[in-house]
């Protein structure tokens, strides 16, 4: 068989993906709030697809149009769509079994069609003093250009006002930006039923108010519309007018680019369809999606929890980590030896304490540090402005093309700027995705490096609901690589020598190449050669097409891909070798990790970058070896309880049919839950032992010079003095 149709189409195996977070939306185990949220993330997961993988489909239909090329593209697309409307259907049947779960547990998410008399004067007040304010109709005539005035990914309704043979439409936002999706109305009857309404069926309700004395009407309806655009912009003349100048400009190019998607309400009258398709100026390549009367679910992410406890996932408080509280300082906590946090199972705490130490310990001289991602209100951005304050040299390496997030990081670099800290964007045509820090320290003559090396943004919310690693040394080897990465993004000419970090573009390629082709020529000679590997995605091509020559050989691979696997597994005589595994639950899995066996001397890393083109050839990523012997034996131990969940893995085959792992007669294994018990044993384990080297240090320090007298028969021994006696 060619290896070449042996490439899941990346696009097909993202829904796959979104398949496997609707399941959970579906599962009737998952509690029921929870199921609610799932939807959520569904939709805004579909939104983002469309924004970015879709629209790149089209641009590609375009140019094989004018150049000639082949229809590969279009008919890629076509399976991109039959593929969404078969989720949208099974969104839309879940939505509905959801809706008359909550009802079983007392919460009601009524539309205006089920109001009370209390409930709808309750209303009527609320829509006068608090919504009213946000709302202004937009008649749509013929001289509107609806394609510049929607905003992407906003709810609208739209509205059909007749009056005798005439008809006209206007369109009136659900401003979700100002209020909550979700009003809880007030109680009735009894306290245990809660009523909820979303803002859309406030503003159906009430539809009359909103027209009455400024049209003339007999009858108004609303439908709900939502739009995607294409989320791409151009980056030209960047030498000449700076990056952050030509970003400001090119987010701009996102307000107005051309729709992609157009989901509307499937009783919308067909006429009304026509015409606002019309004015988007929708094509055949563009899908239009017939759907239920609410969109934009990303809002029911939020979905308030107004019931029992037990109706969302109940908390893991984050753990605290034995190794720094043992100490004084972080400084101190790191010197004794390597650290490894696994968020969110591990406080983030120790990171932003990292910094805010940093910020004034006189002793530090000064902070490099990458941010591509970080929370609203960031307490890291904080500590490098204070660190600044106090006469630190701080440079801050900021991705202003972080998808999505630019806006936001162009407020921070001129934030930094103002702030004295030094700001650099990098290069234009690289990503930096990478997650460094580094801290130079006196320590009595010497000036001493501390690094972080992780897989995770230096982001406080996402440090809540994605798992990470994070590895804290001050090992010489990785603190000095990590320099040279700090000064080949500075520099690009200074090309760094590297014996232990695998850096993209520059060496990892080549290093993971090695690496595989070891453990071929290993299991050639009959020894044993196997790979684990945890990614977000696979999909770049010489990689699959490396690891299906490791399988043939019989070299045994494991993997754990939460989204994207264009691999193929399972297949005779080319990739029977491969196991494959998805898992997805409350906790989004992000690390990346990969683990060689080399003839027994494994090699471990973990990474920011995933198995794509993009991270590897593209970006600047780093992946660290983890040499530290107790470390080294906690990422297997976190990665087998992974391969052996038993509730939440689904097996990654060649059918994609997202089947769950066969639990047989094994106990059930929920590995999130289960890697949280085990780092939680292992904090315990830790404290435990230190305070028994503490005892014993405190006893041998307090027990007498020469030995006591023996009792006589019929005397008490003699006591030993306590601490405080003696």
């Amino acid at each position: 068989m060619s290896l070449d149709k042996l490439f899941v189409e990346k696009e097909l195996s993202w829904l796959s993906f979104n398949e496997r977070v609707l399941q959970e939306a579906m599962d009737k185990s998952v509690p029921i709030v929870e199921r609610v949220r799932f939807l959520g993330i569904f939709s805004n997961n579909l939104d983002e697809f469309f924004k970015v993988r879709v629209a790149d489909v089209k641009r590609r239909i375009i140019i094989n149009q004018a150049h000639g090329g082949d229809d590969t593209a279009k008919h890629l697309l076509i399976k991109i769509q039959n593929k969404v409307l078969k989720l949208q259907q099974d969104f839309d049947n879940t939505y509905k079994e959801i809706i008359l779960a909550l009802a079983r547990h007392n919460i009601f998410l009524v539309n205006e069609n089920q109001l009370s008399d209390n409930h709808q004067a309750w209303l009527k007040n609320y829509f006068k003093t608090k919504l009213l304010r946000h709302l202004a109709p937009i008649e749509l005539t013929k001289s509107i250009d609806l394609v510049k005035f929607l905003k992407d990914e906003y709810t609208y309704l739209a509205i059909e006002i007749r009056k005798g043979e005439d008809t006209t439409y206007s369109l009136v936002e659900v401003p979700t930006n100002d209020l909550p999706r979700f009003i809880q109305l007030p109680s009735e009857q009894t306290k245990r039923k809660k009523s909820l309404i979303l803002l859309d069926n406030i503003i159906r309700f009430c539809i009359e108010d909103l027209f009455r004395g400024f049209y003339e009407f007999d009858s108004l309806h609303a439908y709900s519309i939502k739009m995607t655009r294409d989320a791409e912009y151009n980056m030209q003349n960047v030498a000449e007018h700076g990056l952050l100048e030509q970003m400001s400009e090119g987010l701009k190019q996102r307000l107005t680019n051309e729709p992609l998607r157009f989901v509307y309400d499937r009783e919308m009258p067909l006429h009304m369809v026509d015409f606002i398709k019309d004015k988007l100026h929708i094509s055949s390549y563009d899908s239009i999606i017939p759907g239920g009367r609410y969109h934009n679910f990303k809002d029911f992410i939020g979905f308030p929890n107004v019931g029992r406890a037990y109706l969302e996932n109940p908390k893991l408080p984050a753990l605290s980590c034995h190794q720094f509280e043992k100490f004084d300082t972080v400084f101190e906590a790191i010197s004794e030896r390597d650290i490894l946090l696994y968020y969110p199972y591990h406080k983030f705490r120790y990171v932003t304490e990292l910094l805010r130490q940093a910020a004034f310990d006189p002793k530090v001289s000064t902070i490099k540090i990458n941010l591509y991602r970080v929370a609203n209100k960031s307490r890291i951005v904080s500590s490098l402005i204070d660190a600044v304050n106090n006469g630190k040299k701080v440079t801050v390496v900021i991705e202003l093309q972080a998808r999505f997030d630019e806006a936001a990081n162009i407020k921070w670099s001129k934030r930094l700027t103002q702030a004295g800290v030094k700001v650099v964007f990098g290069l234009p045509t690289l990503k930096i995705h990478s997650k460094l820090c580094l801290i130079t320290r006196r320590e009595g003559d010497e000036w001493v490096k501390y690094a972080h090396l992780g897989t995770g943004n230096f982001n406080e919310k996402t440090a809540q609901i994605y798992t990470d690693f994070a590895l804290l040394t001050k090992n010489t080897d990785l603190t000095q690589e990590v320099e040279s990465v700090f000064d080949f993004i500075e520099y690009p000419y200074r090309r760094p020598k590297l014996n232990h970090l695998l850096v993209s573009p520059i060496n990892a390629r080549r290093s993971i190449y090695r690496m595989i082709d070891a453990e071929i020529a290993n299991a050639k000679q009959g020894k044993k050669a196997a790979i684990t590997v945890k990614v977000n995605n696979l999909v770049d091509k010489g990689i699959v097409n490396r690891l299906y020559a490791a399988s043939s050989a019989g070299v045994k691979i494991r993997m754990i891909i939460r989204g994207m696997c264009a691999l193929v597994p399972g297949v005779e005589g080319i990739s029977e070798n491969i196991k494959i595994v998805s898992i997805v639950d409350r906790f989004l899995e992000h690390p990346r990790t990969f683990i060689f066996h080399n003839n027994g001397d494994e090699k471990i890393y973990i990474s920011s970058a995933d198995w794509m083109t993009r991270n590897i050839d593209n970006r600047i990523e780093v992946g660290c070896p983890v040499y530290h012997p107790e470390l080294r034996a906690m990422i297997k131990q976190l990665l087998e309880i992974q391969f052996n969940d038993t509730t939440k893995a689904r097996v990654i085959d060649k059918e994609q049919k997202n089947e769950y792992v066969q639990r047989g007669n094994r106990r059930k294994i929920r590995s999130q839950v289960s890697c949280y018990e085990y780092l939680k044993k292992r904090e315990q384990q830790l404290l435990a032992k230190y305070q028994k080297e503490q005892e014993q240090t405190q006893a041998s320090t307090t027990a007498p010079d020469e030995p006591q007298p023996k009792a006589q028969q019929g005397e008490e021994p003699a006591k030993k003095p306590t601490p405080e006696k003696a």
